[in-house]
């Protein structure tokens, strides 16, 4: 929820928020701007909007380094996919609830929620918090305040990732940005009992992914799963069906 300066001073909430966050600032105005919404701003120059887009930046940067030191053998593609699946506007989103900074934001009149504060608002303020710290320190504390909370996302697709298993990065993903959970249709399947193809398409909500074949269903998935991410991040699809 976000604070009402007549029962909290400015200088209170800005101390509070450095704790959550684990970092001092040298320069407690950039903080304050981080945390100021659009709508409780005097202009959008003074508003969270210019530090949102900075901090989107350095949250990229930060993860692509830490995916292409771990992930010597893969290209281009392969890390643009890893990267889908460890940080997104719904993972911004999320670490901001987690530390509640929600509650630190200045709203202006009217504005001020009864319930939880949107998700795009909350991924906005992440960011821009981001953005505020490399401001402040430099690269290295945004990067460690970065790391704290996206390294957990990291081992868990870097996991995924060694394993070859599309489908869990396709699980991801799906759940980050589409909130759903993919299901696999089979949609034909050809040849004698012991020498089966499968056709298999992955879904994700309403969306049907272009399917592929395998020998095995399992075999199948992986590929559809894999025709899907491709898809989601505007790649040339790597299994053709037809």
């Amino acid at each position: 929820m976000s604070q009402d300066l007549t029962t909290n001073t400015e200088a209170e909430i800005l101390e509070e928020c450095q704790n959550v966050l684990g970092y001092r600032f040298s320069r407690p105005e950039l903080l304050r701007a981080s945390l100021t919404h659009t709508s409780g701003a005097d202009t959008r120059q003074d508003s969270n909007e210019r530090m949102e887009f900075l901090g989107d930046s350095v949250l990229g940067l930060v993860c692509v380094e830490q995916l292409y030191l771990r992930f010597p053998d893969y290209q281009e593609g392969d890390l643009t996919k890893i990267k889908s699946a460890v940080v997104s506007r719904r993972t911004c989103a999320r670490i901001s609830r987690q530390l509640n900074l929600g509650d630190y934001l200045f709203l202006g009149k009217g504005m001020h929620y009864a319930s939880a504060i949107p998700s795009n608002m909350l991924a906005d303020l992440y960011e821009s918090l981001v953005g505020a710290i490399y401001l402040d320190g430099g690269l290295q504390p945004a990067k460690e305040f970065i790391l704290k909370y996206l390294n957990p996302e990291i081992e868990q697709v870097a996991e995924a990732a060694h394993a070859g298993n599309y489908k869990s990065l396709l699980q991801q993903i799906a759940q980050k940005e589409f909130n759903a959970t993919p299901a696999y249709h089979l949609l034909d399947e050809q040849g004698p009992d012991h020498s089966k193809c499968f056709k298999i398409s992955a879904v994700v909500g309403r969306y049907h992914y272009p399917a592929a074949w395998g020998h095995t269903k399992k075999d199948a998935e992986q590929r559809a799963a894999m025709n899907a991410l491709a898809m989601i991040n505007n790649e040339p699809i790597p299994f053709q069906a037809d």
